[in-house]
Formats: structure tokens, C-alpha cells, sequence
């Protein structure tokens, strides 16, 4: 994979996996996001080893995060896409989203999917939309949330 790194206002997004502050992105994950509440450790600790990894830095510090799973050819996965509370509203999605569709290990994708509770408004403008044909897209929801599986351990 090749790795990228551009800066903007202070800002810098890079695909160098050896930057990424993992407490940063697991505490976000686990803690404050909806979608991986309870995530264990070592499930976030894998998801980066196996994605292509976009962090968001300001100085030094972590501040933003997103990974796209993909065979690098024909099909991508956005997940894991947050930008810290205090550094919001100030067009670092729009930025991190126009940096990822340009990545060159990514323009050839002929599918690109994500799932989103509240960010639709942010990922219509660089042309994702509702699936046009939903009844041929299939999932299976396997061992519950992270939370579940927690308790249960």
C-alpha cells in the first residue's frame, strides 16, 4: 500500500500505520462512539493491521481517524470515521473524506460502502447514497454487540 501524507491549516492526514495513537482510537471507539461501543482492545488492534488506515494529527497528537477494509482493486469499506469534539466544524471530514477517494490504492474501486447513523449530509457530498437496489444487498449480524459479548465473557 502506498502511504500518503498531506497537511492543511495545521493539520496533518497520513496513511503511516506507525503514527496511529491506538489508545486514542480505541478509547474513541469503545468509549464514545454508537457503532463500537465495548469494543475490545485487540479487535481494534486487528482492524487496523488488516485496513488501510487514515489518521488525522494536529501536532502531535491524534485527533482523527478513519480505515477503509478493501482488496485494493474492486470493492471498499469505510469504517471508523471520527474526528475528536474539539476539533470538529472545522471541514476536517470533508478534508479526510477527499483525501481517502483520492488515495491511488483506492481510485479503482468499483464499489464503495459505508453504514452511518447521522453523517448521511457529510457522505452525499462526495456521492454516496442509499443503496439503489437494497433488496440485493445482504448482511448477517454475527455474536451480537461488543457489549453482549463482554458480559458474557
Amino acid at each position: 500500500m502506498l502511504h500518503i501524507e498531506t497537511t492543511r491549516e495545521g493539520y496533518r492526514i497520513s496513511t503511516d500505520k506507525s503514527q496511529l495513537q491506538t489508545d486514542v482510537i480505541y478509547q474513541y471507539l469503545s468509549e464514545e462512539s454508537y457503532w463500537a461501543k465495548d469494543i475490545p482492545r485487540s479487535f481494534v488492534e486487528k482492524s487496523i493491521a488488516n485496513s488501510l488506515c487514515f489518521g488525522i494529527y494536529h501536532g502531535q497528537e491524534q485527533i482523527g481517524f478513519a480505515r477503509v477494509i478493501s482488496d485494493l482493486a474492486t470493492f471498499g469499506y469505510l469504517a471508523d470515521v471520527f474526528v475528536l469534539p474539539a476539533h470538529r466544524g472545522r471541514g476536517l471530514s470533508k478534508w479526510l473524506m477527499e483525501v481517502i477517494l483520492a488515495h491511488p490504492d483506492l481510485t479503482t474501486l468499483r464499489r464503495f460502502m459505508l453504514a452511518t447513523q447521522d453523517a448521511h449530509g457529510l457522505y452525499k457530498q462526495f456521492g454516496f447514497n442509499a443503496l439503489e437496489h437494497p433488496d440485493r444487498v445482504m448482511g448477517k449480524l454475527m455474536n451480537g454487540t461488543y457489549t453482549d459479548m463482554k458480559k458474557s465473557s
